[in-house]
């Protein structure tokens, strides 16, 4: 009995001595690449290179971190530090930086300061160590639109993926990660279903998300077991400030919104002058910091050129609007979507869907504000004594058939005449052998396309197709 006994106690002894030591193994696993890098030099001056990452997770946060990485790599550094405090943003820059974070060289430290939510907390995932300040969260990470709405449930399905498998990769509980996401999914003294799950600090700290608990960078190297280091600290040029505001979704957006514009407002008046320049410098501030950055294409941006091209010839040689029409428009939307898009040339397996569709709706979005506010401000502009002096008139003589303004001009009210030039929406008609300045009230009219005159404002006339 009592050897029988004894061996119980010494196998029981045998299995808990196992258990402890796997334990410790997954604890060294998630710290190994940290601990490896102190324990290989216990009397070095770490050199750390730290950059912030506080605002939307976007293009421009992308670019820096890749440039954080880069000059990182170049300094020999031993540790990146992320100082992170966002609410969150576009789920393709996410996972881009989650790519790069999860791909370095370097050990890679989170310090989250206050928030990482949704996309900052898929990157902070992917660092090989978390520490957050006392009053801190993470998680959240439920996949929605511009306007707050969650998104189809296969968007949410590869959050979900991405999720679990950088939770796997730094031996994190792949089901909690995906609760961050999955308001359906319950675990049990964690999070209740119905609900997305978002961490605090001490939350965080029990359940394997975060290594401690820290008020500043200092504590932070502290907590990590790192005495004696140096840190580098990332500085933006004038050039990369400059580029990371331009490519920004918004100020993108505003660029296309000049480049329609100002070709809108060029055709309605003759001649090379302001509405064409400025859209010239929209499409140069557009396609510019994307071509530095290598995410613009020879090809993308030749392709909206030939778009433009074709959309002038069916305009000015082709009468009305067709085929030749339809395919420049096609190549324009197509060039400027992407050209937002990085990718290997023309191969584009590696970029996700949702990227090429936000561009996508970023791009149409911005053209229809563009050319619906373009039009009701030409409508504005040229039935108003206001801004009479913006329309670009050529010398109109009496021997060539003109007539100038006067009341009795009203008499052509119910009249009918043809376009003597196109009407997009304004141009040239003639009635009874005289020549008017005239706008279409609605859509365009060809040339040679019968008119009737439906009312009259200073010194113009406004038509309609009969």
């Amino acid at each position: 009995m009592l050897m029988n006994l004894t061996k119980f106690l010494f196998y029981s002894i045998i299995v808990l001595l196992i258990f402890f030591s796997h334990s410790a193994e997954a604890q060294d696993i998630r710290e190994d690449r940290v601990s490896e890098v102190i324990e290989k030099n216990p009397d070095k001056e770490f050199l750390i290179y730290k950059y912030p990452i506080r605002e939307q997770i976007a293009p421009p946060v992308v670019r820096r971190t890749e440039r954080a990485f880069e000059d990182a790599d170049s300094l020999n550094a031993d540790f990146i530090l992320i100082h992170m405090n966002t609410y969150g943003g576009m789920v393709e820059s996410a996972d881009s930086i989650r790519t790069k974070v999860m791909q370095s060289k370097i050990p890679v430290i989170v310090f989250i300061d206050n928030n990482a939510a949704s996309a900052g907390a898929l990157i902070s995932i992917a660092a090989d160590r978390i520490y957050m300040r006392p009053g801190g969260n993470i998680g959240a990470a439920t996949v929605v639109d511009q306007t707050g709405e969650e998104v189809p449930d296969k968007f949410q399905s590869y959050m979900r993926s991405m999720m679990r498998s950088t939770a796997e990769a730094k031996d994190r509980d792949p089901l909690i990660a995906q609760a961050m996401v999955d308001p359906s999914f319950e675990i049990k003294g964690v999070v209740e279903k119905g609900k997305v799950l978002t961490f605090t600090s001490s939350e965080a700290l029990e359940w394997g998300f975060c290594e401690g608990i820290a008020e500043n960078t200092k504590q932070v190297l502290e907590l990590a077991g790192i005495e004696n280091y140096t840190i580098i600290e990332q500085e933006l040029t004038v050039t990369d400030r400059i580029i990371n505001f331009l490519i920004s979704p918004l100020v993108s957006g505003i660029l296309i919104m000049l480049i329609m514009g100002g070709l809108y407002f060029e055709l309605q008046t003759p001649g090379v002058g302001f509405p064409i320049f400025v859209s010239v410098l929209a499409a140069s501030l557009y396609f510019a910091p994307l071509y530095a950055e290598g995410i613009a294409e020879h090809w993308e941006i030749a392709l909206f050129i030939v778009g433009i091209i074709l959309i002038g010839v069916e305009l000015f040689a082709i009468p009305g609007f067709g085929f030749t029409g339809i395919l420049g428009a096609v190549f324009v939307i197509t060039g400027l979507t992407l050209a937002m898009v990085d990718s290997n040339g023309l191969d584009y397996t590696g970029v996700p869907l949702q990227e090429v569709l936000m561009a996508f709706m970023i791009v149409i979005i911005a053209m229809f504000l563009s050319i619906s506010s373009s039009m009701y401000l030409s409508q504005k502009l040229f039935s108003t004594s206001r801004f009479g002096e913006l329309a670009l008139n050529t010398v109109q003589e009496t021997s060539s058939g003109y007539s100038s303004a006067n009341p009795q001009m009203s008499i052509l009210i119910g009249k009918t005449g043809v376009a003597k030039t196109m009407l997009r929406p304004s141009g040239k008609i003639e009635i009874d052998d005289d020549i008017y300045d005239a706008t279409a009230l609605t859509g365009f009219i060809d040339k040679g396309e019968k008119v009737k005159v439906v009312k009259h404002e200073t010194s113009q006339v406004f038509v309609i197709k009969t």
